[in-house]
């Protein structure tokens, strides 16, 4: 069978490239035409654009290059009609995807299927309306949007967590001990703080600077940053004040697996550094302070930012964004979390309860198979 998918960042990239593999393991006549990025297009197939070229997040940046945006999706169509695919496969990227999903639902009739939902169970509850028009079928990578999307009367399919299967991968190749501790020049037996200041530059900008004071109050610990991927050392040099604290690229993992404790942002990192049972402080900044934090309580669907306190349905790690974020606080919160062990071992103790709710590795095997079943 012909599949295009569509994947409009690095994540995307990473979790359509494994969706990728499980096809071609269960339909031998597999062919792809993606929009994503060089894991894609490792997993085989043809790449038509690569995300660097799409990935514009946030209100300006969106309209000073809106002539790109509305390019990229001419050709998206084009090539989705001239492909004529079996099925097209969104990889969350909402706002590109839906618009491509009411095309290809209106003008070339092919089924639409959708792998890892945005996240409108936060914000933007009305796209419901589009998905029920212009998506056949929905495949969620977190265990409480099958009810969210229950009381919204639109079945969806629960069909594992993809981090649960890269940390299992990562595991397993390590099976004969712990991989090699990131060095700084500090003896091994130092302990670490790993600072995770997110993936793209404006987040590193507003985050670092803060996250490096913090652990860095900490004299007898190391700090490691760990590296993001399509950014380079210069994106964290010019924040860091000549202070010399390494950065490691593509170990992400392995720094998680040797850390004492770690700083995170919002977002994936935030459930990575749970499943490697990581004690963490979740910090965020935003500009507007006061008002964010306003602004979410009162229009915001969702109780927290991160996704270990959503899917453990409760604050089960800090979260220090909006006019909580500040060094003050982080120091404070990053020193219970160095000194005292019971409150690690509660940290950990919520941890074990989300790996629950997650379920076992499998996430892309099992979507791969619904989406083949389906279209046999």
């Amino acid at each position: 069978m012909k599949y295009f998918l569509i994947a409009g960042e690095a994540s995307g990239d990473l979790h359509a490239s494994n969706l990728m593999l499980a096809l071609q393991a269960q339909d031998t006549q597999a062919e792809f035409r993606f929009f994503g990025g060089d894991l894609m297009q490792a997993a085989g197939g043809t790449l038509i654009k690569h995300y660097r070229e799409m990935a514009y997040m946030g209100v300006l940046p969106v309209l000073l290059h809106a002539r790109t945006i509305l390019h990229n999706m001419k050709c998206c169509r084009e090539a989705i009609r001239t492909y004529r695919p079996d099925v097209v496969i969104l990889v969350d990227y909402p706002g590109f995807n839906l618009r491509i999903a009411k095309y290809v639902k209106t003008k070339c009739h092919i089924p639409v299927y959708y792998y890892i939902s945005p996240k409108i169970w936060a914000w933007k509850k009305y796209r419901i309306r589009a998905f029920r028009r212009h998506v056949d079928r929905m495949f969620c990578i977190l265990p409480f949007e099958k009810a969210f999307y229950r009381s919204l009367d639109y079945p969806v399919d629960y069909v594992g967590n993809p981090s649960v299967d890269s940390v299992a991968t990562y595991r397993e190749k390590c099976r004969d001990g712990k991989s090699d501790s990131p060095q700084d020049g500090r003896p091994d037996e130092s302990p670490l703080i790993a600072i995770l200041a997110g993936s793209r530059r404006q987040e590193i900008r507003k985050n670092l600077p803060a996250l490096m004071d913090a652990a860095l109050s900490f004299p007898e610990y190391r700090c490691v940053i760990a590296g993001a991927p399509g950014l380079e050392k210069d994106d964290y040099a010019k924040y860091m004040n000549g202070r010399n604290v390494p950065v490691v690229f593509g170990q992400t993992y392995t720094l998680l697996e040797n850390s004492h404790t770690a700083l995170v942002t919002s977002g994936t990192a935030t459930l990575e550094t749970a499943l490697f049972r990581v004690p963490q402080v979740v910090c965020y900044s935003f500009p507007g302070g006061w008002l964010v934090n306003f602004i979410y309580r009162h229009f915001f669907h969702a109780p927290y930012i991160s996704l270990v306190n959503l899917i453990g349905g409760r604050e089960i790690v800090q979260e220090l964004f909006g006019a909580k974020f500040s060094r003050k606080r982080i120091r404070a919160e990053l020193k219970r979390l160095l000194h005292e062990p019971a409150y690690r071992r509660q940290m950990q103790d919520g941890y074990d309860e989300v790996i629950r709710l997650l379920g076992q590795p499998g996430a892309s095997q099992r979507t791969a198979g619904l989406i083949v079943e389906a279209l046999k």
